[in-house]
């Protein structure tokens, strides 16, 4: 992407889903972090609507998610579908991290996670952030959720440092 004012300008792709909204807080909190860096822009694309194309523009990757009976969400699951082989080699090397939002533990879906971006080649730039919302009965899962001031910020400072990274050139 060009910038005619500066350098050119670089694309961090925030992909997600959520049931009941903490996982979407989680991937705008961190967009808002990033948002602040200049010459990055910050695309957030429900995993529905993210593409073949957003990945190949992208100089960076984030995959959100609730964790969803241990796994990462269908509709994630859906995105990495659709868009693995169309951009299988190509995007070789690119930075990743993720988020998940889970009741517990969260380390099933980071695996899954993990296992799709190590065969795209992907290269992992920081640990799974997983925001637990101690969710445990059917009525607190189903629930809406609102994420701790603590844990936006969480999301806010992994934004900011992926955003500054890509427009330093460090990854």
């Amino acid at each position: 992407m060009m910038n005619e004012a500066g350098p050119p300008l670089k694309q961090l792709l925030v992909v997600y889903h959520s049931h009941t909204g903490a996982t979407e807080q989680a991937a705008r909190a961190l967009a808002s972090g990033a948002g602040s860096e200049e010459n990055v822009v910050v695309l957030v694309r429900h995993a529905l609507e993210a593409g073949t194309d957003d990945v190949l523009t992208s100089d960076a990757l984030v995959f959100a998610t609730p964790e969803n009976l241990g796994s990462m969400s269908g509709l994630l699951k859906d995105f990495f579908d659709r868009t693995y082989y169309p951009v299988f080699d190509r995007i070789n090397g690119l930075p990743y991290a993720m988020l998940i939002c889970a009741g517990s533990d969260g380390s099933g879906a980071a695996r899954q996670i993990t296992r799709i971006a190590t065969g795209w080649r992907l290269r992992a730039v920081a640990e799974p952030l997983i925001i637990c919302t101690h969710a445990q009965t059917p009525e607190e899962i189903l629930a809406p959720k609102r994420l701790l001031a603590e844990d936006i910020k969480k999301c806010q400072e992994l934004g900011a440092a992926m955003a500054a990274a890509i427009r330093l050139g460090i990854y």
